[in-house]
């Protein structure tokens, strides 16, 4: 029950805080033009900012830079320091999050046993030290470029983190008295199938901006193999999620728990 309430309220603050910057952003930039934004910054304290919109009536094409730069046009520098600091939060809770995963594979399947200084060290300078890197000897717009690739490749990512977890969840072997039930079964599926189309719609928007045709064939043959690894673990969460015609002797360990695989189990009378 504690870990319930936990997640019941991390998560509905995460929403809240998600929902605030989805309203804002969207009374800042819906329908926004350059030239109206450009006007917005040059009757504000942060006039100085208003050059980095062309004055012309395109629509807005908003990144994080441009972001802080409107809010603090449109409601004051603080909003400026505030979105400052909130992007700053939300690098600090991704990067932890990979660095501790990364810390628990080398203290684990490693058996690696270093200082927790000398870990914390390691894995932090692998997540920031690129970072650092590309702020020091590029400008801004590269920032927000490079923002937009990653965000690419999370999504790309994604199915990589969430399959698995939905077949190991689902496999009673493994969680016992914890394994996902059919209904729940159904509405991670469910979502899950929905996010990774979402994400799979931004990945082909983000496609024609490439910078060069060249690239496109290099793409094709990552997408190539892509799809052929998403493919697999597709098939092996639908064999966990009960799909026993899709099971064959390789791979008759994700029935773990199925009943047909109990009864093969079972001592006979």
């Amino acid at each position: 029950m504690y870990f319930l309430i936990e997640a019941a309220i991390a998560l509905s603050v995460s929403f809240f805080i998600n929902l605030f910057v989805v309203a804002v952003f969207g009374q800042a930039f819906y329908q926004q033009t350059n030239q109206a934004a450009f006007n917005v910054c040059a009757n504000s304290s942060l006039h100085d900012y208003a050059k980095i919109f062309p004055r012309n009536n395109r629509t807005v094409d908003v990144d994080i830079y441009q972001g802080g730069v409107i809010l603090g046009c449109i409601f004051g520098p603080a909003a400026l320091y505030i979105w400052a600091v909130g992007i700053l939060a939300a690098g600090q809770s991704s990067t932890m999050t990979g660095t501790y995963a990364g810390q628990f594979v080398m203290e684990g399947f490693l058996k690696l046993r270093w200082p927790r200084f000398a870990r914390v060290l390691l894995t932090r300078s692998c997540a920031i030290l690129p970072t650092v890197l590309v702020a020091i000897f590029r400008d801004l717009r590269d920032l927000s470029g490079l923002n937009d690739l990653l965000n690419v490749l999370q999504s790309l990512l994604l199915p990589f983190a969430v399959l698995p977890i939905l077949t190991f969840t689902s496999m009673p072997a493994l969680m016992q008295e914890f394994a996902n039930g059919w209904l729940s079964k159904a509405i991670t599926s469910s979502i899950m199938a929905l996010i990774c189309a979402i994400n799979l719609y931004f990945v082909v928007s983000y496609l024609p901006s490439l910078p060069h045709p060249a690239y496109f064939s290099l793409v094709a043959l990552l997408a190539v193999a892509y799809l052929g690894l998403t493919t697999y673990l597709v098939w092996t969460c639908s064999i966990a999620h009960g799909a026993t015609l899709l099971a064959h002797s390789s791979h008759q360990h994700f029935l773990y728990g199925l009943p047909e695989e109990e009864k093969k189990r079972e001592p006979s009378a």
